[in-house]
């Protein structure tokens, strides 16, 4: 969450002329409601099958960049799920960073409304914690000086 997903995803496509998809706009454009709303009405259970009902309509596709929730990967085999589909990357960004992003953000985030700066970088600690084991499973793991479209399209060509 906040690690720059959908901004770095929607370069990477453009610069490859792929399509792009984020899944949390994607499920909301679906659903006809925002995340916080699907949280709110029907929970999280609930809203992970949306996610990976969404990772299953994408098998066959091809030339398209996807940007996941940040708990996607752990739920309902969805690393698996995304692996198969092709080339995954996990934008690796400090506690620090990511409360800086996150307290900054135009966005909401359900999981994390309300929550004081110091309240969110033990809740991001917790998180990854329990979410490394999933995200290292990506294919390519990057650094922060790693994470640009170029670096991405040289990996890519190999």
């Amino acid at each position: 969450m906040g690690s720059g997903k959908s901004t770095l995803g929607r370069k990477i496509a453009r610069k490859l002329n792929y399509d792009f998809l984020d899944t949390d706009s994607a499920i909301e454009e679906k659903e006809g409601l925002t995340i916080a709303a699907i949280f709110e009405q029907f929970g999280e259970v609930h809203f992970r099958k949306l996610e990976t009902n969404i990772l299953l309509s994408l098998k066959g596709k091809e030339k398209i960049v996807i940007a996941t929730g940040g708990g996607m990967p752990c739920f309902n085999g969805n690393m698996n799920l995304l692996n198969e589909l092709g080339r995954t990357f996990y934008l690796k960004r400090s506690v620090n960073e990511l409360v800086h992003r996150l307290v900054n953000a135009k966005r909401v985030r359900p999981l994390i409304a309300g929550k004081s700066p110091a309240e969110l970088a033990a809740f991001i600690e917790q998180n990854l914690e329990k979410r490394n084991l999933f995200y290292e499973q990506a294919k390519y793991i990057l650094e922060r000086d790693q994470q640009t479209p170029e670096f991405i399209e040289t990996v890519l060509k190999y």
